[in-house]
């Protein structure tokens, strides 16, 4: 909705001033930007209200997940610490989003790099073929991945498991780098490569210094992503290499066991303070920028 002003002609020089819109519409016009505020408020806390259940729960103590809890305890918590195999699985579960978060940024950087700078035949297909993990339904993908790596004995390894993770983020990793690269100066390569340095060289001394914000928020995402991830860890993990979300769900399914409201606690803190990593490095690179 337009406002609509009142032109108002200068006796001076017979030119047309435009008023100012009247109080009415501009106090209508704020009451439409607060109850808008207001809805996405709500919206994010209904979102997150499953979140902010289960955290006091956590700390119940009890032997059944009840809101509110009666008590407050820490009970919950030292049986998951005491308890081998939810702490193996966690362990399990670190472990493999290191090592897939370090092979996506392996593969990812320099391919997001070939793919923002290079010119050869084939590119938009190369591109497409990058973020096909994205399109493709995790089911698929984790059967497939499930019948590839059984010809290679790598179904119920560490390895086997960060491979599999590291499909699944590689497109998130070129898509964040590759932003990076398009806000980086090209114009300090193209005088690296005049002055002679070799292209590996302006890589790393020229190009890396460019964009490590956006590695290392990859990093943070890849690593957020695999610590995460359930589907395709349910077809590749095995008795001796559960993460934390396969063990979570197997416990969901065979025993409500009031634990899991630790473990889901413990989750939501290591996905928030993840999150306010991301968001540090970002602002620490906008301010940069400027």
């Amino acid at each position: 909705m337009m406002d609509t002003a009142t032109r108002v002609t200068d006796g001076s020089n017979g030119r047309d001033m435009v008023a100012r819109p009247e109080p009415a519409r501009r106090d209508w016009r704020r009451t439409l930007r607060v109850l808008g505020a207001l809805g996405g408020w709500c919206g994010y806390l209904f979102l997150l209200l499953p979140s902010l259940v289960i955290v006091p729960i956590s700390f119940g103590g009890g032997t059944e997940l009840t809101f509110p809890p009666k008590t407050f305890s820490l009970a919950l918590f030292r049986q998951f610490f005491a308890d081998p195999a939810w702490w193996g699985a966690c362990v399990t579960s670190v472990s493999v989003a290191l090592i897939a978060s370090a092979i996506s940024i392996g593969v990812g950087v320099p391919g997001a790099y070939a793919l923002a700078r290079g010119r050869f035949p084939g590119k938009r297909v190369l591109e497409t073929f990058a973020i096909t993990p994205m399109l493709v339904p995790v089911v698929v993908l984790g059967l497939g991945i499930y019948k590839q790596f059984s010809m290679f004995a790598l179904v119920n390894t560490v390895w086997g498991l960060a491979l599999a993770h590291a499909v699944l983020v590689v497109p998130f990793v070129v898509i964040a780098v590759g932003s990076g690269l398009r806000h980086a100066d090209a114009s300090l390569e193209a005088v690296a490569l005049v002055m002679g340095a070799s292209r590996v060289r302006i890589f790393f001394q020229v190009v890396l210094p460019q964009i490590r914000a956006s590695v290392a928020v990859s990093m943070l995402f890849a690593f957020l992503l695999s610590f995460d991830e359930v589907v395709v860890a349910y077809f590749i993990s095995g008795p001796q290499t559960t993460t934390l979300p396969v063990k979570m769900y197997s416990a969901i399914r065979w025993e409500v066991s009031p634990v899991l409201a630790a473990v889901s606690t413990l989750l939501t803190l290591i996905s928030l303070f993840v999150c306010l990593g991301i968001m540090a490095l970002q602002r620490r690179d906008a301010s940069a920028e400027q």
